[in-house]
């Protein structure tokens, strides 16, 4: 991938989430997808939509059903009801596919980087969990993302957390910082994973971790959904796949490298899956990805 696309594509998703900041009605990683055939009938990366609330609970998680509310749709992902509600008005926008912040098992006084912070939802839970002796840092490329985060700071005065803008291919954070960085279906929206990996390991402390909840693939998608914009803002065109994403972090330095299958996504991928063959759902679902950076030898 030249430059030029890259920089089309950060340019893309930038401009999809901008708008899903201004509009929270816009709040969810969902578009139209069309099927690989190009059949006439699309399919929804988030279940069909005329589910009911109460199906789109019990039978969909990831990306939000499109008649799902962000409260409904963080329940599916593994959060609680206690922090949903515990957040920040207009901080869960339902833009996830799983729950890095129970994946993380935060301690206080942990120094957390949040990549792709959006309008905080997990950085607020975070900084819960850390307390006022930790810190947490939420990084986004998206003006309209960082003014309503830092908006939601003022609301319940959470002087434990900081947004910074910047793209997690290039992290405004100094060397050796985090003990933890995490990151809920973001990173498959970067053209240059290898440098996500690189940085995300620059910026751990020896010894810190990863947890990331991120949309990959079990095969390499065909060049027609690669080269998609629109389905790469909707998390499925840059997805990688699990072989790809083992390689980018070894290559990075990572070790202890975990990636498992969401307990939702094979339930996920049966609501998405409407009977037909050759579809992105084929290819794609939810997976929790943990990686060590070493720890200084003695």
């Amino acid at each position: 991938m030249n430059p030029k696309n890259k920089q089309e594509i950060r340019d893309a998703v930038r401009d999809k989430y901008a708008t899903i900041a201004r509009d929270n009605s816009a709040a969810t990683c969902c578009e139209t997808i069309d099927t690989l055939s190009s059949a006439t009938q699309a399919l929804s990366c988030c279940g069909p939509s005329n589910m009911s609330a109460e199906q789109s609970v019990s039978e969909s998680s990831g990306c939000a059903p499109t008649d799902a509310s962000a409260e409904q749709v963080s329940t599916i992902m593994g959060y609680k009801q206690e922090d949903i509600k515990d957040v920040p008005e207009g901080a869960n926008m339902g833009l996830g596919c799983g729950n890095p912040v129970a994946l993380a098992s935060l301690r206080p006084g942990e120094t957390v980087v949040d990549l792709g912070s959006g309008g905080g939802f997990d950085c607020f839970l975070a900084a819960k969990a850390v307390g006022g002796s930790g810190k947490v840092i939420g990084v986004d490329m998206t003006p309209d993302m960082i003014n309503k985060a830092r908006s939601n700071i003022e609301k319940i005065e959470a002087n434990n957390v900081d947004f910074r803008l910047g793209e997690i291919e290039n992290l405004p954070i100094a060397d050796n910082t985090a003990d933890i960085i995490m990151s809920n279906c973001v990173i498959n929206l970067s053209p240059d994973k290898q440098n996500v990996y690189n940085e995300a390991f620059r910026v751990l402390k020896p010894g810190g971790r990863l947890a990331i909840s991120d949309v990959l693939t079990v095969a390499e998608l065909p060049d027609n959904i690669k080269n998609d914009l629109a389905l790469v803002g909707a998390c499925v065109g840059g997805a990688a796949t699990i072989a790809t994403t083992r390689e980018l972090l070894e290559k990075a330095g990572f070790e202890d490298v975990r990636i498992e299958l969401n307990d939702h996504s094979r339930e996920l991928i049966r609501v998405w899956d409407p009977g037909k063959s050759e579809k992105v759902t084929d290819y794609i679902f939810s997976a929790s990805i943990q990686a060590f950076k070493p720890a200084l030898s003695m």
